[in-house]
């Protein structure tokens, strides 16, 4: 009995919680970033059309990936987002941040020290011309002011809604448990993201938020195509984006790690960290599986 009862937890064992504490290698990760050019990543900025990186807000220096403003007037609500060119589901995505010099002239008070990695984002080129934020779930990133606190990796629903502690939650943001950052020092922002059941926050390995059922509704966008905001539909996937939204920040790292894949022992591609399985992925020393 003693066994079968053993048997039976691991069979329980939250999925979600295996993925967040597996040890993985480093070399599993996926780099989203060279650290060289902005290969892989299309930028769309308010007003703009796709891939016009106007006055060259994202940039590469120094081996980072860089959002600046020194080309700008005026930021005048030209709100940016540079988006990686594959889709996913069910992964681990992770980036090393820093907030640097001052905001751009015109920026909003809130946008200071502000900036988000989004998710499950709708295709960049179904965004509309004047579109101010992707319908996407938004891990939203802030710094300190040196005063208070101001927690980061936070939610925020630009064209969603999520359950949160088991409700529906409209607010446009919800605050992690973090603590706040003040300053230049690098911070690490990792989200565990489970299709439409399941997200989880955390920054510098520790788990600030937590919520599930990530779905479009709801407003906080504008520009978009009304077809697409289809009220209650679940989220299960989407692309990845970093925000341009006035205030200069680095990322030095942004990194992927697919927990979808072939979960077949006897492939060779085979994951013991897959959470989601795709078989048709799998890989054979002579033949692959169809």
């Amino acid at each position: 009995m003693k066994k079968l009862l053993t048997f039976l937890s691991v069979l329980c064992f939250p999925l979600m919680t295996f993925a967040q504490t597996q040890t993985v290698d480093a070399k599993e990760w996926k780099q989203l970033f060279n650290g060289k050019n902005l290969d892989g990543w299309q930028p769309k900025i308010r007003n703009h059309a796709l891939n016009d990186n106007f006055a060259n807000t994202f940039r590469v220096a120094d081996g980072m990936m860089q959002v600046r403003y020194d080309g700008y007037k005026s930021f005048d609500e030209m709100f940016g987002h540079i988006f990686y060119k594959d889709k996913y589901s069910y992964y681990r995505i992770a980036t090393e941040y820093r907030f640097v010099g001052d905001q751009a002239t015109n920026g909003p008070g809130w946008a200071t020290r502000n900036s988000g990695i989004m998710i499950h984002c709708q295709a960049p080129e179904t965004m509309g011309k004047d579109q101010d934020f992707p319908i996407s779930i938004e891990v939203q990133l802030l710094g300190g002011l040196d005063k208070g606190k101001r927690t980061t990796c936070n939610l925020c629903t630009p064209g969603t809604n999520v359950f949160y502690q088991d409700k529906l939650d409209k607010r446009h943001c919800i605050n992690s448990t973090s603590q706040t950052y003040n300053g230049d020092q690098w911070v690490r922002a990792e989200v565990l993201v489970l299709g439409d059941s399941l997200i989880q926050h955390f920054i510098n390995g520790e788990k600030v938020l937590e919520y599930t059922k990530p779905q479009t509704g709801g407003g906080n966008v504008s520009g978009h195509d009304p077809s697409l905001m289809v009220e209650g539909k679940l989220l299960a996937e989407g692309y990845i984006s970093l925000q341009s939204e006035s205030h200069p920040v680095d990322f030095r790292k942004v990194e992927l790690l697919n927990l979808c894949g072939c979960t077949d022992p006897k492939a060779k591609n085979y994951k013991s960290y897959y959470v989601k399985s795709d078989n048709t992925t799998c890989e054979y020393k002579n033949k692959r599986k169809k």
